[in-house]
C-alpha cells in the first residue's frame, strides 16, 4: 500500500470513530503514556501516536485492526485489510516465475539464518539499492531482531525488484558486502535442490 493511499484510508478510519470507541482503543495501547493519552483526541492523533512507536505503517497494520476490532468496528478493521490486500495483489502480480521466486526464498532463508548475527544488513541493503530512508525504517520496526530486520530487508528488495528480482542479484550483494560465505551457503543450497 502506497504512502498516500494508506493516509486516505486512516482518514477514513478517523473520521468514522466515536469519541467511544477511541477511548477504547487509547485505553489498549500500552507503549503509549498517559499524558500523551490525554492530549490524543481524534483518530489522527492516535495513528500518529502509533507510527511514531512503530506500531502502524502501511506494511504494518496488525496492530491497528486488532485496536478496531476491540472497539467493535470489524467494519473498519475489515476496511483496512480490504486496503492492504488490494495493495498486495498488485505485489503479487509483479513478481518472477515460479522457479525464481523458490530461488529467492531459499536464499532469503540462508540469508536470515546466516546474515543475521554478523549485522551487516545495512552494507547488503545498500548494495541491493535500498533507499537510506527505507533502511531506517527497517531498523526503526525491528530494533531488537535481527533476523526480523533482514528478512525484512529482503522483502523490501524484492517488491521494489518486481518480476527482476533475482537470487543471482542476492549473491552478487553478498560478495560485493564480504559475505562469501553466506553467498556460498546459498549457492549450496540452491544446488542441492537443483535450482
Amino acid at each position: 500500500m502506497s504512502s498516500l493511499q494508506f493516509n486516505a484510508v486512516l482518514l477514513v478510519i478517523s473520521n468514522e470513530l466515536t469519541r467511544e470507541q477511541l477511548e477504547k482503543m487509547k485505553y489498549l495501547c500500552e507503549d503509549i503514556g498517559k499524558r500523551d493519552k490525554e492530549k490524543i483526541d481524534t483518530g489522527l492523533k492516535l495513528f500518529d501516536a502509533l507510527t511514531q512507536r512503530t506500531k502502524l505503517g502501511p506494511d504494518n497494520t496488525k496492530f491497528l485492526c486488532y485496536l478496531l476490532t476491540h472497539a467493535n468496528r470489524k467494519d473498519l478493521s475489515d476496511k483496512l485489510n480490504g486496503y492492504e490486500s488490494q495493495s498486495m495483489a498488485g505485489f503479487t502480480e509483479n513478481q518472477p516465475d515460479e522457479t525464481e521466486t523458490a530461488k529467492l526464498d531459499i536464499a532469503t532463508n540462508v540469508i536470515v539464518d546466516n546474515l543475521a548475527p554478523w549485522n551487516t544488513w545495512r552494507k547488503l541493503g545498500r548494495k541491493l539499492g535500498v533507499k537510506e530512508v527505507k533502511l531506517e525504517s527497517i531498523s526503526k520496526r525491528h530494533p531488537t531482531d535481527l533476523e526480523e530486520t533482514v528478512r525484512e530487508l529482503l522483502k523490501e528488495w524484492r517488491k521494489s525488484q518486481g518480476a527482476q528480482a533475482q537470487a543471482a542479484q542476492l549473491i552478487k550483494a553478498l560478495r560485493a558486502c564480504q559475505c562469501n560465505l553466506t553467498a556460498d551457503k546459498v549457492e549450496e543450497d540452491l544446488a542441492a535442490r537443483g535450482l
